[in-house]
């Protein structure tokens, strides 16, 4: 009987190292455009999605009498909730719902308070402008939903008894999930966004988003949903939301998609649906999109932008991380000045201890600052420390940021 033979590798213990951090991390060049292409170039078939009422654009349309039939009826409602994660997933990412509100008295009544709001801000001179857009291109409404429930609790409360935005909402992110929105008013003349993903890993820089390992740019797209209500008609002139259906698939697309091919690509094969007020769209945040441009010469475009987010996202326990760093800041900076510890075990702490996210904020008094997201508390501590900022000036600091981060600052 012959002995088994023992594999054997011609790869150094580094080398092995190497290819094993690979498959775990995304590289600063990952993903291939051939494969994008190919991914992006399937067809809808009507016929794989029982529920739909027609394929446009390559993407799935539902009729709204159909979405609110089926909310009475708990078999048919599970069944159209299953079709649409199933399209959000493995399908083209993007469904639209024609008609998914019925109530134009409601969305009148909100349009009367995001027009006050926008005009409010005109006049006091802020910027707010989107991530994604040149400031003065268009207007936003951050918070829109406290803002609207507060303005007009009545007619919140009939927009917000749609049952397209629950059913999706729960079809999926299951029970728990919390909205968010934001208006986003595009002028007649208003350029278009650059094509990119959305919220989380989107809304980063790509330097930011190579700490992520791979597992991560897999499941961040089934944290959010995004959404958007339209609140006027939408013609093709007046630069409807730019689509590539099934760009989700794309796994290193955060990374990928800001590279010259991709964005060229997209510029000349991404699709483009024409809305009625009252339409809805959803899609999965992974999917590569941009508002087009508003060539028209009177249509002041204005959306409801839903962002909705899954119950999961959140630790266990409530932290007041603002008091834990009054207590600890002393420690780190004698830690510092003493060369204690070393830098990157000081940071080890800094992780432990401060808020390392930018969101949730508020938008309005907390603004991105030299890139997409405002400054968390993590690097407001390390610049502190790095200028040898006194414990008065440090805790000055911190409640300031703290302040600027609720949804009325103080």
């Amino acid at each position: 009987m012959s002995t088994p033979s023992i594999p054997t590798t011609s790869k150094t213990p580094s080398e092995r190292q190497e290819s094993g951090a690979k498959k775990s991390w995304v590289q600063v060049q990952a993903g291939s455009i051939d494969t994008f292409i190919s991914q992006v170039s399937q067809q809808t078939k009507l016929s794989d999605w029982p529920l739909a009422s027609s394929v446009e654009q390559n993407l799935l349309v539902y009729a709204g009498e159909h979405v609110r039939q089926a909310a009475t009826d708990h078999a048919q409602r599970q069944a159209l909730m299953y079709e649409w994660a199933r399209a959000l997933s493995v399908g083209p990412g993007i469904i639209a719902i024609t008609n998914a509100m019925d109530d134009m008295d409601a969305i009148d009544a909100a349009n009367e308070v995001f027009t006050t709001i926008i005009d409010e801000q005109r006049d006091s001179g802020a910027n707010t402008g989107d991530h994604f857009a040149k400031p003065g291109a268009n207007d936003r409404v951050w918070n829109a939903l406290e803002k609207h429930c507060v303005a007009n609790p009545e007619g919140f409360a009939r927009y917000f008894n749609n049952d397209a935005i629950a059913m999706i909402s729960h079809a999926w992110l299951g029970r728990g999930y919390q909205i968010t929105a934001q208006v986003n008013r595009v002028n007649p003349g208003g350029g278009a966004q650059t094509a990119h993903r959305d919220y989380h890993l989107g809304f980063m820089s790509p330097e930011e988003i190579l700490e992520y390992p791979e597992h991560v740019h897999s499941f961040c797209q089934m944290l959010t949903l995004q959404g958007a209500v339209a609140h006027c008609d939408m013609p093709i002139e007046s630069g409807p939301t730019l689509y590539m259906p099934y760009s989700q698939l794309h796994l290193e697309g955060y990374i990928a998609f800001s590279r010259s091919e991709y964005q060229e690509y997209f510029s000349e094969h991404r699709r483009q649906l024409a809305l009625k007020k009252g339409d809805m769209v959803f899609f999965n945040p992974a999917v590569m999109h941009a508002a087009g441009d508003n060539n028209s010469s009177d249509i002041y475009r204005m959306a409801n932008l839903l962002q909705v987010g899954s119950a999961f996202g959140r630790s266990i326990e409530t932290i007041d991380r603002v008091r834990m760093l009054e207590h600890l800041y002393p420690v780190l900076l004698q830690l510092k000045n003493n060369a204690s510890v070393s830098e990157h075990h000081l940071h080890n702490v800094i992780c432990a201890a401060a808020e390392g996210y930018s969101f949730p904020t508020n938008l309005d008094s907390d603004p991105p600052v030299n890139g997409m997201a405002p400054r968390p508390q993590s690097e407001l501590l390390q610049q502190c420390l790095n200028d040898d900022a006194s414990h008065e000036t440090f805790l000055a600091q911190l409640d300031a940021h703290a302040g600027r981060r609720l949804s009325v600052p103080q």
